[in-house]
């Protein structure tokens, strides 16, 4: 077992994930990543020489307990990132025409799959009182226009991450709207627009870091909330 902090983080080829994954790397985490291409996964890897990374899909259960298996060799597991999510039609579709295939897709991978992995994954967080940290939006409790589908079933994680956090009061449980970011989902959410002016994902991971390192009560919260000092919050 080691004695080094563990995390899983799905969707950790690209984006959020991958910038998350660097910032717990350059402190010592050991890092179990998901990712749903293998050749973007194994760049990952190359930059990341200690991290395990298993690729697939969160949505296929045999994929989930090859990420289960690789985070027991560790013998511990300290933090769960629920980030991999499913952005849906591009352009996004109003309710009214939302194909329900694409739907049920939508909430597999943004509700269903991260219950699917803390229920394999809870024996080691409760032992080490571990957090749950669940990627929100904005869009989880504004009404956007279009933003029916990915919106509903983040709206729908946070409510999941609320419950577990009344059911489980040793763990910390955290639902964090990370902002706009300049990645690949937000653009194919705004396709054809420029959006060059919204900040790279590694700019939010230091709020991130501090959310972990102070370990307020369970909640939602704003990433840019913690990207300022302690003071002034």
């Amino acid at each position: 077992m080691t004695s080094n902090p563990v995390a899983l983080i799905t969707g950790a080829s690209q984006g959020l994930g991958r910038a998350l994954a660097h910032g717990l790397a350059d402190r010592g985490w050991q890092l179990v990543l998901d990712g749903r291409d293998p050749a973007r996964l194994g760049s990952v890897a190359t930059e990341l020489p200690t991290a395990v990374t298993v690729a697939g899909d969160v949505t296929d259960p045999a994929h989930r307990s090859s990420l289960a298996a690789a985070v027991d060799v560790f013998g511990r597991l300290d933090l769960l990132v629920n980030n991999a999510s499913e952005l849906g039609p591009s352009p996004l579709p109003a309710i009214t025409s939302y194909p329900l295939e694409a739907l049920r897709a939508v909430f597999e991978t943004n509700v269903v799959a991260p219950v699917a992995l803390l229920q394999l994954l809870v024996p080691l967080l409760r032992t080490s009182e571990g957090t749950v940290l669940d990627i929100s939006s904005d869009a989880a409790v504004e009404a956007y226009e279009g933003w029916g589908g990915y919106g509903s079933s983040k709206a729908a994680l946070d409510q999941v991450s609320a419950v577990l956090a009344v059911e489980e009061p040793r763990l910390r449980v955290y639902a964090v709207d990370p902002g706009d970011m300049r990645t690949a989902m937000h653009q194919r959410a705004f396709p054809g627009e420029d959006i060059s002016d919204r900040p790279l994902p590694a700019a939010v991971v230091p709020g991130l870091l501090r959310l972990l390192d102070e370990r307020p009560a369970s909640g939602r919260h704003r990433a840019s909330d913690w990207l300022v000092p302690a003071v002034s919050r």
